[in-house]
């Protein structure tokens, strides 16, 4: 709508200059623009493309942009040389700081390497309000930023400048002690101590120490908290941490156009798969990573192979990520193995060069791949977890499978794959990625919360 305005707007301003005189009834989408024109929002996170909540904070300072919003990204480690990104200065000190923050969390463990990369407790970081994008920023939007990006006490810095915070949560670390993931834990609702992910937790450890640091930090904040899932809205509601706060979801934005169906037989001939089976896809950072459940896959194929020999012979399993190799031997038939793909284009076509994307993850909140996928016109699978089920509609475009049962993941492929109304389930897909997922519509959404906590009436 924004920009079907901005055009009429500039189609008239040619006719005349003076388009407030003779046009009035543009004025109100004249005051629109000027709003969106001179909001500007800064995008905080710690890496600018690795990981997920990177590359949707990424996509987001894009959406916001095309949306009229001025937006910059600020990240310690940047990965592009875009102009929009403006990276930390660079220095020995910041490795310190990494480092630091693991001894703390090592020591406070009784010396024992588990969970070491499971908490963050953000002792240290950098001070941002001295720069010029915190300073010229209507908005200060958080996204991930631990592993040294900004300390609990760079935030009290942050809220005490006095300029409202957007902080879209990409786990549940804003909202909990120490822990990414609280799994079955919820001292998070009340007052979190004796933390299960240390060893011989106790009542005044760091999860209690840093959870009443965070309440103090936060009690006379502008603080809006976004979950990028209803699921994890649901469990910041419950958090003391959110109590007079807003709490609300908006899911990852996608460029739609870039991720759109396009020629299989292409794409397969481009990355040397065969182009007479029906391919699985896998996709991981790091393949090896127990948490997205690889295993599940594996064990699935093996009950396909029992059930379904004939449709098992029809199968390819795709798998790409870091260490990809080390699980071919695994499957009970032919894996075609491809490196983690940093550039978006390729990564489409690889969405494109199968036939159903498989999830087996046993920890997510909103997963950008299976944004992708859909997006790619390719239905999914995966567990009924976390904001998965948000996300695939159960028999609609895709299927979702009980949480860690390999024999209903097994169903779900057998399902999806040799249901007659494949189709059906791709142009699903596809729908539900434009009609929810688009930039412009998640801008918008983010957009309305930027009007609402500045003052400005769009």
């Amino acid at each position: 709508m924004v920009i079907l305005e901005l055009k009429q707007l500039v189609f008239h301003k040619k006719k005349c200059k003076s388009h407030r005189i003779r046009f009035p009834a543009f004025k109100k989408k004249i005051y629109l623009c000027k709003n969106l024109g001179s909001m500007r929002v800064v995008i905080i996170n710690t890496s600018e493309r690795i990981g997920g909540a990177a590359i949707a904070a990424s996509r987001l300072t894009e959406a916001l942009k095309n949306s009229g919003i001025k937006a910059k990204m600020l990240v310690r480690d940047k990965q592009t040389d875009h102009v929009g990104v403006v990276a930390l200065k660079k220095s020995w000190r910041k490795i310190w700081q990494f480092v630091w923050e693991r001894l703390i969390i090592w020591k406070a463990n009784h010396f024992k390497r588990e969970n070491l990369f499971a908490v963050d407790i953000a002792n240290t970081g950098t001070d941002v309000t001295s720069l010029p994008e915190f300073r010229q920023a209507d908005v200060i939007h958080l996204h991930w930023i631990n592993q040294g990006m900004l300390s609990l006490k760079d935030i009290r810095k942050i809220v005490e400048s006095g300029k409202p915070i957007v902080w879209t949560m990409h786990d549940m670390w804003p909202i909990t002690g120490i822990c990414h993931h609280a799994e079955s834990c919820t001292r998070y609702t009340e007052q979190c101590h004796t933390c299960p992910l240390l060893h011989k937790g106790h009542k005044n450890d760091l999860s209690y120490r840093v959870f009443n640091r965070k309440k103090n930090i936060y009690r006379n904040a502008n603080l809006t908290f976004i979950a990028c899932s209803r699921w994890l809205e649901g469990l910041a509601r419950q958090s003391v941490l959110t109590q007079g706060h807003l709490v609300t979801n908006i899911p990852n934005p996608l460029n739609t156009n870039l991720f759109r169906p396009l020629d299989k037989l292409q794409a397969r001939q481009k990355f040397s798969l065969p182009t007479d089976k029906k391919l699985l896809l896998f996709s991981s950072m790091k393949t090896t990573d127990k948490r997205k459940g690889i295993s599940y896959l594996v064990e699935a194929c093996l009950l396909l192979q029992k059930q379904y020999p004939d449709f098992v012979r029809q199968l390819g399993v795709v798998v790409v990520g870091k260490a990809s190799q080390e699980n071919e031997s695994l499957f009970p038939f032919p894996v075609y193995c491809l490196d983690y793909v940093k550039k978006e284009k390729e990564l489409a076509e690889i969405y494109n060069a199968t036939d159903l994307f498989v999830t087996p993850s046993l920890m997510e909140n909103l997963p950008n791949t299976i944004v992708e996928a859909m997006s790619c016109g390719i239905p999914c699978v995966g567990f009924n977890i976390g904001g998965i089920p948000q996300m695939i509609d159960h028999l609609h475009n895709g299927y979702v499978a009980q949480y860690k049962s390999a024999e209903d993941l097994a169903n779900g492929i057998y399902w999806s794959l040799s249901e007659n109304n494949y189709r059906s389930l791709c142009e699903q897909a596809r729908r539900k990625a434009e009609s929810t997922y688009s930039e412009r519509i998640v801008a918008m959404k983010y957009i309305q919360i930027y009007n609402q906590i500045t003052g400005k009436n769009a």
